[in-house]
């Protein structure tokens, strides 16, 4: 259920026209203050500033009439999960006065500003946070949430005929807010949760394997991955080490 978010540039450029668009009666540039907080040292991050700082260029260069300015204030969360993006998020709505927020890769640090934006009436626009769980007065989600995927899972489960599926998940707020979604729809086609598998980001190679031979010692064998990149790959590294992923297994 991992995926790498993608960035549609058109969508988003269009909806920050919509929101900030000011109708000026002079020729004077009306500068609008908008955050944008990424973590900067990954490529999804850099990827995510280059296509914000292309697309305000197209625009403006087809719209030159334009008097509104997007002026960009670029923060980064550095890796931190949470406490760098909440003090970005601060720094930005109270000292830059910006009128929206734009980024926020993951689902942890979407669920800490999302706050902030609703208490300061500020919009958090966010191209990759997928927690179906996350809401917001103010919160503008252009990625699709996961909790579509869940139907094409139970439906594959149901094709298959199996009664039932332990999900594997990392444990922080984008792993757990799939659950109840997938919980409801495995059970609306027969199939039953015996055991929810829910690892650390930062788990060691050792809590990993312990939990592997966790799940080894089940019945079941029907296992629903739900991770970030980085932990899945570890994860499926492991599994394989351990004859987990061959056709036989079980």
């Amino acid at each position: 259920m991992t995926k790498i978010p993608t960035i549609n540039t058109v969508f988003l450029l269009f909806l920050l026209s919509r929101i900030f668009f000011v109708v000026a009666q002079n020729t004077t540039l009306i500068p609008v203050h908008v955050g944008v907080i990424l973590d900067l040292d990954t490529w999804p991050g850099k990827m995510g500033l280059s296509c914000i700082d292309m697309a305000l260029s197209d625009f403006y260069a087809s719209h030159a009439g334009y008097n509104t300015r997007l002026v960009l204030h670029k923060r980064d969360s550095a890796e931190d999960v949470v406490v760098a993006a909440t003090a970005a998020a601060l720094d930005l709505i109270k000292n830059e006065k910006v009128q929206a927020i734009i980024g926020l890769e993951s689902s942890m640090q979407a669920s800490f500003v999302i706050e902030l934006g609703d208490k300061a009436q500020v919009p958090i626009i966010s191209f990759s946070a997928t927690n179906p769980s996350l809401q917001g007065s103010y919160l503008f989600r252009i990625a699709q949430n996961d909790s579509p995927q869940v139907k094409a899972i139970s439906s594959i489960i149901q094709a298959f005929g199996w009664s039932e599926a332990v999900p594997i998940s990392i444990d922080n707020e984008f792993g757990k807010g799939v659950i109840p979604y997938l919980t409801t729809a495995l059970q609306s086609v027969g199939a039953r949760l015996p055991y929810w598998s829910s690892i650390p980001s930062i788990a060691t190679d050792e809590e990993i394997v312990a939990e592997l031979r966790k799940l080894m010692s089940m019945q079941t064998r029907v296992f629903i991955v739900h991770m970030s990149p980085y932990l899945g790959s570890r994860f499926f590294s492991k599994a394989k080490d351990f004859g987990m992923m061959k056709a036989m297994f079980g």
